[in-house]
């Protein structure tokens, strides 16, 4: 009887413990376990991340009709569904309008400083303004901000109209830049998105349409601005904010485009950076402006976990290979590359690349520090991913005739 008694007392015991005492034989306080159980969770974050994208179709679960996430300079795609499919894409055709605007920048075509004289047509636009005056004249550089900040049509009519006479010109030109990017699944009717049939593109080709703007240093100064002042003539000025919420709430994004109709949805292009990594991200069609910028998030978040870039070319030192040049002081001289490379590439995983080398021949002295002397070629997966100049890393100066009167002499006495 007593040995049921302590069967029964033992028994009551057991089930009166925690689970976690059972499975593990140590009794946490409440405090305790929930510390361990979040730090279980941050260590596994990245695990999780990894093991979702097994699911090849839509491993991050996104609610966009089509996404694509790509590293631009290696143009690695991280992840991508549906990529092709032409879909009315909104104000991201904004994007195409402000690379032509930089594009004529850096042609000399245009200035910062020139003022733009706006049409009737011009301030008559709807959707996103910022409210122009016909007949007023308005800097360049306000006009590309207001496009950059807040996707203003009237400054994109405007705009097109400075640089192509009218509307109808300035979008040929926006479908023969959409040619020569490789964009051919990209239509555009128009420069700021409005609807208007036909007009499409697609979740790659946006993608690579920003990455174009992103060339261009000075977009920068404009795509990261979160709140500012439109600035009109006599004084009066309008209040902008980007339409892109990462800018303010994702550290590292610095531009994108956001858009939205009813035909298209809410749509959003964005970049981020962080440790020399950049990534370019791109959703169509979600179902509220909240989820797209969740969405975009998302993809960033599992790129910056899963992906790292690695320096394969060092700019700070020599290469093993000289460069020979023909009458100089010298004969040889240490050449290194002009900038680093980098391979962007999973955690975890060999980076699998292999270099080219080619130095000029028949160099031929004086040559000064920098001066180009070949270039690398850096390749993954055999496809061409870089290219980097490489340069003197010292001067030689002109042999004299004494120089080479020695130098004849040396081997004489060699010989």
């Amino acid at each position: 009887m007593k040995n049921i008694k302590k069967m029964l007392a033992l028994s009551a015991l057991i089930v009166a413990l925690p689970v976690s005492v059972l499975q593990r034989g140590i009794l946490f306080n409440k405090s305790q376990i929930s510390t361990a159980f979040a730090q279980s969770q941050e260590e596994t974050k990245e695990v999780s991340l990894q093991t979702v994208a097994e699911n090849k179709e839509n491993p991050l679960n996104l609610s966009a009709k089509s996404a694509f996430v790509f590293e631009p300079t290696t143009q690695t795609v991280v992840y991508s569904y549906n990529e092709e499919e032409r879909l009315p894409i909104a104000s991201m055709c904004k994007i195409m309008t402000l690379l032509l605007c930089f594009d004529e920048i850096k042609q000399g075509n245009l200035t910062f400083e020139e003022e733009v004289s706006v049409s009737e047509n011009a301030s008559s636009m709807g959707g996103s303004q910022v409210f122009l005056e016909a007949n007023a004249k308005y800097p360049v550089k306000e006009l590309i901000k207001s496009i950059a900040v807040c996707s203003a049509n009237d400054s994109c009519v405007a705009m097109a109209e400075r640089i192509s006479g009218s509307e109808s010109v300035f979008t040929d030109r926006m479908n023969e830049k959409a040619k020569e990017l490789g964009a051919e699944n990209t239509l555009f009717a128009n420069c700021t998105g409005l609807p208007k049939e036909p007009q499409y593109s697609c979740a790659k080709d946006v993608a690579f349409m920003l990455k174009a703007l992103l060339n261009h240093k000075e977009y920068y100064e404009f795509g990261q601005v979160w709140m500012d002042k439109f600035q009109h003539p006599k004084g009066r000025y309008t209040e902008i904010s980007n339409t892109n919420k990462l800018v303010r709430f994702y550290d590292g994004c610095d531009g994108g485009k956001t858009g939205f109709t009813n035909q298209a949805g809410f749509c959003l292009a964005a970049t981020a950076k962080r440790n020399d990594m950049r990534v370019i991200s791109v959703v169509i069609g979600e179902k509220d402006s909240k989820t797209r910028f969740n969405d975009v998030r998302a993809t960033f978040d599992y790129t910056f976990a899963n992906y790292v870039a690695k320096t394969v070319i060092d700019d700070k030192n020599p290469i093993e290979e000289k460069a020979y040049v023909s009458g100089g002081k010298q004969k040889e001289i240490a050449v290194r590359p002009e900038r680093e490379s980098k391979i962007f590439s999973k955690r975890g995983v060999e980076a699998g690349y292999s270099t080219q080398t080619y130095i000029k021949k028949n160099l031929k002295a004086p040559l000064s520090y920098g001066d180009n002397v070949g270039e690398i070629l850096v390749f993954k997966d055999g496809v061409e991913i870089d290219r980097i100049p490489l340069i003197a890393n010292e001067s030689v100066e002109k042999a004299t005739l004494f120089d080479r009167f020695k130098d004849v002499a040396e081997g004489w006495f060699i010989k």
